[in-house]
């Protein structure tokens, strides 16, 4: 049987190769080839090229019918899919003016969702899991980070993990897992820094263990955990292997100096950045990530993304897909959102949720159509890519392929 697969033709195939990680954009930097073809071989690209070109008799041919565009699968490098219950109370309050510690004082708040999770049963989570990621899938999304962070003790925290982990064995998406055990401060703890000193020394051995996450992520917030409380867990973390990664300036400064000074794999939030943090940012080599998402369901300012990236930094754009803020959950949506408020181009808003997502979670084999790469890419019914993003999210993607099979 022959292994070797020609996809194609496709009217229009953004590689997005040949870009630079960091830095502004313009549209006439994306590289477009027409007509285009793509050998496939055990699930990796072989080569990508003019689909007549691309032709022989040794290879076997999938035909895609009429105009299309074909881009990477799209990367979604900030998550919090696993979690039980809802939100629509908080949601509600919210929009009819209520505070945040109003809410919370109203039974809402993380501490809500903490609550609901730790009800909730593993078999529930993964579930849960499932079927948000399999909403992702359809909108074009082949790999989704995913954070615990609802359950907040040893006990909860594992089951979050170990649902993320079965459920990663389960979908036809890859979930990358972020241990967020500092999210907030617990309300069971009396002493939040024996809370971190517990999860240091209970909860990261069994992680590295059982293979449950290679990245560590932390809330540094006056509301959360401070640059002084977190430091001592950060460090922990980076000695025993733990890739680094912050909710950072989400409505005060301070997290991206933490971030840039562990060396951190991205900053994520950023609403709240000032010139200062966007410049300390964009002079290491921390991925800035905005989180739209958020920002629609806040109703606050947006991540200043054309000043991150006017000043040489690299942005990653995700959905932020949690119960709380950001309970919409459709990343190509958001990003074009984001596009229209911080006057981004097309092709900077599509780095942001391809190669650019793809390094924020430090995975080098997709967000790009190239020899090597994972077959991850999405296909969508239009013979021009400007329409992807002019529909803000409404033009759906006609087919979904993961490691060269068509999943959706």
């Amino acid at each position: 049987m022959n292994k070797l697969q020609l996809i194609g033709p496709f009217t229009q195939l953004l590689p997005m190769t040949g870009l630079p990680l960091k830095g502004a954009l313009k549209d006439e930097q994306l590289p477009i080839i027409e007509n285009a073809g793509m050998l496939v071989s055990e699930g990796k690209i072989v080569k990508v090229g003019i689909f007549d070109e691309l032709r022989s008799d040794e290879v076997k041919i999938y035909h895609i019918e009429g105009a299309h565009v074909c881009l990477p699968g799209f990367v979604d490098s900030h998550t919090h899919i696993c979690f039980g219950g809802t939100r629509a109370r908080d949601y509600a309050y919210r929009n009819a003016g209520k505070t945040y510690l109003e809410i919370a004082k109203a039974g809402g708040g993380i501490w809500d969702t903490v609550t609901q999770t730790r009800k909730a049963s593993q078999n529930e989570l993964v579930e849960g899991i499932l079927s948000r990621s399999q909403k992702h899938l359809k909108n074009g999304i082949t790999t989704i980070e995913v954070k615990s962070g609802y359950g907040l003790s040893v006990k909860e925290e594992l089951k979050m993990l170990r649902a993320i982990k079965l459920a990663n064995e389960k979908s036809a998406v890859n979930l990358i897992p972020t241990c967020l055990a500092a999210h907030m401060k617990p309300k069971d703890w009396n002493h939040q820094k024996e809370y971190l000193e517990e999860i240091i020394a209970t909860l990261f051995p069994i992680i590295k263990n059982e293979n449950l996450a290679q990245r560590v992520d932390a809330f540094v917030e006056e509301s959360a955990f401070s640059p002084d409380e977190i430091k001592p867990y950060f460090q922990k973390a980076k000695e025993m292997g733990f890739d680094i990664t912050v909710h950072a300036d989400q409505f005060t400064t301070g997290g991206s100096q933490v971030a840039v000074d562990f060396g951190a794999v991205s900053a994520d939030h950023l609403e709240a950045s000032t010139q200062k943090e966007i410049e300390l940012l964009t002079k290491s080599n921390t991925i800035a990530t905005a989180l739209p998402g958020a920002s629609i369901g806040l109703g606050c300012a947006y991540t200043p993304a054309r000043r991150i990236l006017d000043a040489g930094g690299a942005l990653s754009i995700a959905s932020d897909h949690n119960p709380g803020s950001a309970p919409m959950g459709d990343l190509l949506t958001q990003a074009s959102i984001l596009g229209t408020f911080e006057k981004l181009s097309n092709i900077e808003v599509l780095s942001g949720i391809t190669f650019r997502a793809a390094a924020a979670l430090r995975l080098t084999d997709r967000g790009k159509l190239e020899a090597g790469a994972v077959a991850d890419f999405v296909v969508f019914p239009t013979d021009n890519y400007q329409e992807i993003t002019y529909h803000q999210g409404q033009l759906k993607p006609s087919e979904v392929w993961k490691k060269g099979a068509p999943i959706h």
